[in-house]
């Protein structure tokens, strides 16, 4: 009798469908296609100095409900043209959660949100999200956890974030080092630099490290690098870092590490102490630095949904709120369109003459 050693916690293992498989099923239109050459070009241009805009990631925590996250979406599409001179508006496009125990791990995850865990429903339907927000012209920005979730829509997406959590992970900055879109790292949940910076660095290299490929073929993927790898200031240890004595010391601790001096600032997280109604403070701190001088911050990040605050998702989901996270707290569109007008407002006459070594 042979005792087996493998597998001993693992009750099934189900067939998922290949990357090119989903793909086949969504397929890539020109029109997303052109969305999401175009919003990764403006981003490489803007982190190069090249474009002296600030964009902007904003959206929702996470991805729920697709009727209202396109709502959202035609809405934020409006706004991004009025606010174009100064502001790249990209939408956050989160499908994926990292838990501290347990909870909801997002909408690829579990679409119904009733523990059933249609992973292969979920992918699907997440790809044909992305594909409509491109289609609107709207450039999509996401997290990568999953290393392998890239291969089903990064090929959807202009931007991309290495949380708190996962910065100091080998196998995400690997993943990093061959995604198309550019990368933004965040400090450790302590307010530690050290991990991004080291992972801008890691990303920007090249490496080998097992994956699969578009036929779910196990294979050894071997990457270039990504230039485009930069930090995200998001608070940590009790404190903010968005200041202007943080923002110098990230200004240093990029310079010793000889990488360009770009910036993202998180409006939200630690930086807003986790309350909503603070996220607006914060942008507006953060463009008055720009005004009066600062040329690394080349980009925030908020989060925004249709109606302000959060919800816990009900037993009974025919009573979830319209348009209302149920992950982290979000800004109202109202306050969220008012922090966009503002913003460009502090921004439109001096962003011109901005200047800005790459």
């Amino acid at each position: 009798m042979t005792t087996s050693t493998d597998n001993l916690n693992v009750i099934a293992q189900d067939p998922m469908p290949t990357p090119e498989e989903i793909k086949a099923k969504v397929p890539l239109t020109p029109g997303a296609a052109e969305t999401v050459v175009q919003g990764r070009r403006t981003l490489q241009a803007i982190l190069d100095g090249r474009d002296p805009r600030i964009f902007v990631v904003v959206g929702p925590c996470s991805i729920h409900d697709p009727v209202a996250g396109l709502d959202y979406a035609r809405r934020l599409k409006a706004l991004a043209e009025d606010v174009a001179d100064s502001l790249v508006l990209v939408m956050r496009v989160y499908f994926e959660k990292p838990r501290t125990s347990t909870g909801w791990k997002g909408y690829i995850n579990d679409p119904y949100m009733d523990d059933s865990f249609r992973i292969t429903e979920g992918m699907e339907k997440a790809r044909a999200f992305l594909m409509a927000v491109n289609e609107l012209g709207l450039p999509a920005a996401t997290e990568a956890l999953d290393p392998i979730a890239p291969q089903y829509y990064g090929d959807l997406i202009s931007w991309t974030a290495i949380g708190a959590r996962t910065a100091e992970s080998q196998t995400h900055r690997e993943m990093a080092s061959g995604l198309s879109s550019p990368v933004g790292f965040k400090n450790s949940t302590d307010g530690g630099l050290d991990a991004a910076v080291n992972g801008i660095i890691s990303a920007a290299n090249p490496h080998s490290f097992l994956g699969i490929n578009g036929h779910g073929v196990t294979s050894i993927i071997r990457t270039q690098g990504n230039r485009y790898g930069h930090v995200v200031l998001r608070g940590g240890g009790g404190r903010p870092n968005y200041d202007t004595v943080s923002v110098s010391l990230a200004e240093k601790a990029l310079a010793k590490a000889k990488l360009p001096p770009n910036i993202v600032v998180d409006c939200s997280h630690a930086n807003s102490w986790k309350n909503p109604d603070y996220q607006p403070l914060v942008m507006r701190d953060t463009a008055h630095q720009i005004r009066e001088g600062n040329r690394s911050i080349v980009g925030l990040m908020v989060e925004s949904f249709l109606e302000p605050g959060n919800q816990s998702i009900p037993a009974d989901l025919t009573q979830l709120k319209y348009g209302c996270s149920v992950t982290d707290a979000c800004v109202g569109w109202e306050t969220t369109v008012q922090m966009m007008r503002q913003t460009r407002e502090i921004l439109h006459d001096i962003l011109p003459g901005r200047g800005r070594a790459a």
